[in-house]
């Protein structure tokens, strides 16, 4: 297993996931830029799912898992930004696939709609498997595109 440097964040209904996945990395020796929030207070999850994003854009780190009670809203608010491809996963199977066709670069769980230990493995796909490029590469070049671009 190769080092890896991950963001994690969440809102509060994402916190003790994130806390349990964030202090598992740790141990298996990746570095953890946790960056909030840091309790069970109210938070919006937007706030958090665009700093995740913008953080990953400075490109201090290998890849961002983002957390709220389902998963949607924080991935939702991540993806707005160009260079994220932020992938709501729920098994491992949707894990691996996210990196090897889609090459995600966040992953975003649901803490309400996931078991911990299920988590985990994701986590672990997530981080360890690799892009295939070949016929995926184009696809994935056109997340980034405008509408416009594409489109015309």
């Amino acid at each position: 297993m190769i080092a890896k440097t991950i963001i994690i964040a969440s809102d509060h209904a994402g916190y003790n996931l994130k806390k349990i996945i964030g202090d598992e990395m740790s141990k298996n020796g990746h570095k953890v830029l946790d960056i909030g929030t840091n309790n069970l207070d109210p938070v919006d999850y937007p706030d958090f799912g665009h700093l995740a994003a913008v953080e990953l854009l400075k490109g201090d780190a290998n890849f961002g898992l983002i957390f709220c009670g389902t998963g949607l809203g924080i991935s939702m608010a991540a993806n707005r930004h160009n260079g994220i491809r932020a992938a709501l996963c729920y098994d491992i199977e949707t894990a691996r696939l996210a990196r090897s066709h889609n090459d995600a670069n966040i992953m975003a769980l649901g803490a309400r709609t996931i078991e911990v230990d299920i988590a985990k493995r994701c986590v672990d796909t997530f981080i360890n498997t690799r892009f295939e490029g070949g016929r995926h590469l184009n696809r994935v070049k056109k997340i980034d595109l405008t509408k416009i671009e594409r489109f015309e």
